[in-house]
């Protein structure tokens, strides 16, 4: 007899844009029921995104307590948390509902996100994500050694500092645009570097921009490629700015990143003070769908 099939329907989503083919590619499989983490982490070799997430729908009232329930792989391992995965799916879920507000139960806890619709502007969403836990500082001519990056690349009027909500990134300011373009990391000495020192990505930022309404102008080169949207560093970046003056306190403002891929991605966020902590960090933007499909077995 032949073998019965197993089918699975997905989405794809641009995350962090209002236009498609650009932004952060997603792939959203709506009901992960019956699939094991070795296939989870297949399918996401398969889609080859930087992420694909899996949602295991459950009992109504479990959902309105804890949060639906979602995974996140990317071509090589789960993650606890990551940004532009939340939002995609988010908006998934939320659909035509008009609903305020949808909750994630993520590896890393409850992860709200919150939905504006602007008159005349598409849907923004907005989540808000762990509170940030600052780590090190870096010393510059390590980093420079570790990344491969050019000696004078790095911007010294700001630090490199590891910053986590949720996944940890060390941000490193470069001296502009320039520094940026020329990017050529040398992975294999970042990982080792980043193991050492606790962070997971380096997330490399500057102040120089494309778009003069832009705050960071960013890029995030990992083992896959390059990121066109990290929400996750961004959210890490968000916090980083409030801490050391780059914005205000809960002032919205715009990172730029996936420009030299041509993804452009729009990745807003603020940050709040409390006493003497970062708090409240949100990170949001908008997002298209632009695939259905189905995967089978």
């Amino acid at each position: 007899m032949p073998k019965q099939l197993r089918r699975f329907p997905f989405v794809q989503f641009d995350v962090f844009c209002s236009e498609p083919f650009a932004g952060n590619p997603l792939a959203v499989y709506p009901d992960a029921r019956g699939l094991s983490d070795q296939e989870m982490q297949a399918i996401a070799r398969e889609m080859n995104l930087s992420e694909t997430t899996f949602i295991f729908p459950r009992d109504a009232s479990l959902e309105r307590e804890r949060g639906v329930r979602v995974r996140i792989f990317t071509v090589q391992e789960e993650l606890p948390f990551a940004g532009h995965p939340t939002l995609g799916t988010a908006f998934h879920l939320r659909g035509s509902t008009g609903a305020r507000e949808v909750v994630l139960d993520l590896n890393v806890g409850r992860v709200p996100v919150r939905f504006e619709e602007p008159p005349g502007q598409p849907v923004f969403g907005e989540m808000t994500q762990m509170d940030p836990e600052f780590g090190p500082r870096h010393d510059r001519e390590e980093v420079v050694r570790a990344s491969g990056l050019k000696d004078g690349a790095i911007d010294p009027s700001m630090p490199i500092q590891t910053v986590s909500t949720g996944v940890p990134f060390t941000i490193v300011p470069l001296r502009g645009l320039e520094n940026m373009r020329d990017l050529n990391v040398d992975l294999k000495g970042s990982a080792e570097y980043l193991g050492r020192s606790g962070g997971k990505f380096f997330y490399f930022v500057t102040r120089q921009t494309v778009d003069p309404g832009a705050r960071l102008h960013a890029r995030m080169i990992f083992y896959n490629g390059e990121d066109p949207a990290t929400g996750s560093a961004a959210g890490c970046a968000a916090a980083w700015m409030v801490a050391h003056g780059v914005a205000q306190p809960d002032q919205r403002v715009l990172i730029e990143q996936g420009v030299e891929m041509q993804r452009p991605s729009r990745i807003f966020v603020s940050s709040s003070r409390k006493d003497d902590r970062v708090v409240n960090v949100r990170v949001g933007g908008n997002v298209v769908e632009t695939v259905r499909g189905e995967i089978f077995f």
